[in-house]
């Protein structure tokens, strides 16, 4: 099974960069986005073979999500059932016959740190959420989960210190999420592959430098990741300012 993850940073810009020749080169079995910033009726993808899941948020042109599956789930929900939590469009589950798939945007501290403090109250409630699926069956969550958790994953450590997504509070609560029993399925694979990063700043040439961070990921259930086959940071798709990560499971 392949599953590709990306934040487009504004689908209908993306769409413009190539998405779709992307999309369809990859075949994938489940394809989720993030950051679509879009309102319903404002992208009509022509998806040969794929069920749609979009989940807006209330305020236009910002943040949202999205998963396209060839097979058609059991169930679909939308957010963690929270109200203040869920007018941003940053969460969709999808259940099938033998695990959840959850796509997730996590809110972005900003910066001043502005946001940290929700972030923190949100960590605790999307733990939880995901904790309470995987009593009942294994799960899959991917997305920009905003953080980079170790040094390892980000190119500048040091200078990053006190920034937003690089704070000791938002990665000590991805570290509590792995304690819950997740593994980040990418350094699961490739515990100390250096220069695997996924987002890249638009400023200072940092792309083309490679002085970027990883923050888009693949956590998968613990008693799945034995099925974790292959996981893959595909650098070289632009289209946005992240790239699309790739998880294959067996």
């Amino acid at each position: 099974m392949k599953l590709i993850s990306w934040n487009v940073n504004g689908i209908r810009a993306c769409l413009k960069k190539g998405f779709m020749e992307y999309f369809e080169a990859q075949d994938a079995d489940i394809f989720c986005l993030q950051e679509t910033k879009c309102s319903a009726g404002q992208v009509e993808l022509d998806l040969k073979g794929y069920h749609q899941y979009w989940n807006y948020a209330v305020k236009k042109g910002y943040s949202g999500t999205a998963i396209f599956t060839k097979k058609e789930p059991i169930s679909v929900s939308y957010g963690l059932g929270i109200e203040e939590h869920d007018q941003e469009g940053r969460v969709i589950t999808l259940e099938f016959e033998d695990f959840y798939m959850v796509t997730v945007y996590t809110p972005n501290s900003k910066n001043e740190l502005e946001r940290l403090d929700y972030r923190m109250i949100w960590e605790d409630e999307f733990r939880s959420y995901l904790a309470k699926l995987n009593e009942a069956k294994p799960v899959v969550v991917c997305g920009d989960m905003n953080v980079a958790h170790e040094e390892i994953d980000l190119k500048n450590p040091k200078t990053n210190r006190r920034n937003a997504g690089f704070t000791d509070e938002e990665r000590t609560k991805f570290t509590e999420l792995l304690k819950a029993g997740f593994t980040d399925s990418f350094r699961y694979l490739y515990p100390d592959r250096l220069h695997a990063y996924s987002w890249w700043s638009y400023r200072a040439n940092a792309r083309k430098n490679n002085t970027g961070w990883r923050i888009d990921y693949f956590v998968v259930s613990n008693d799945w990741k034995e099925q974790i086959q292959e996981a893959e940071i595909h650098a070289e798709q632009e289209g946005s300012d992240h790239c699309p990560v790739a998880l294959y499971l067996k």
